[in-house]
């Protein structure tokens, strides 16, 4: 087993996509060309994974509940979400359309993208290409929405439980 060098943040999203995915088979590639990632950091990422005990040695099924808890107690500390400066981009956290009717924001957050009109504060999404990933699958896109609103703000438990439903959902 290679040695451990610590989690990256694409390890969330690939791991994220995996739920999404749900009982539906995969492979490899099919993460790296849905995700907009190379074959070689989708397979060093399972790895990451599997040593970080979030997912089994299959490298297919995620451990859940060791990713939730990190997730909820540990994404914020590990890759936190630094507002920047306003500009146009995709919704997210608080803002995107899952949560906006729940919450109300006095500055929408926004990954910054192309093509899109929202102007919000904008934050770093966990990869470059989490906007576009994003826009082909709504499943990635709300749970990756769920995850920022942890990264933004406090713990929140109508979050947490929409997160925890989520990814408990058998698709």
């Amino acid at each position: 087993m290679k040695e451990h060098k610590g989690m990256r943040p694409q390890d969330i999203v690939i791991l994220l996509k995996i739920v999404a995915l749900g009982k539906q088979s995969w492979y490899k590639k099919d993460l790296a060309n849905q995700l907009y990632i190379s074959n070689s950091e989708v397979s060093e990422s399972l790895n990451r994974s599997v040593i970080g005990n979030l997912i089994e040695r299959d490298k297919v099924t995620v451990r859940k509940e060791q990713l939730l808890v990190f997730l909820v107690y540990g994404i914020k500390h590990v890759f936190p979400a630094v507002p920047g400066r306003l500009q146009r981009g995709m919704p997210t956290a608080y803002s995107a359309p899952l949560l906006e009717r729940e919450f109300v924001v006095d500055d929408p957050y926004i990954w910054p993208a192309k093509g899109h009109t929202t102007k919000g504060v904008s934050i770093p999404p966990l990869y470059p290409t989490v906007p576009k990933a994003c826009a082909d699958d709504e499943k990635l896109y709300d749970l990756l929405v769920l995850v920022d609103a942890l990264r933004v703000s406090r713990k929140n438990e109508a979050v947490v439980n929409m997160l925890k439903e989520r990814i408990y959902q058998e698709n």
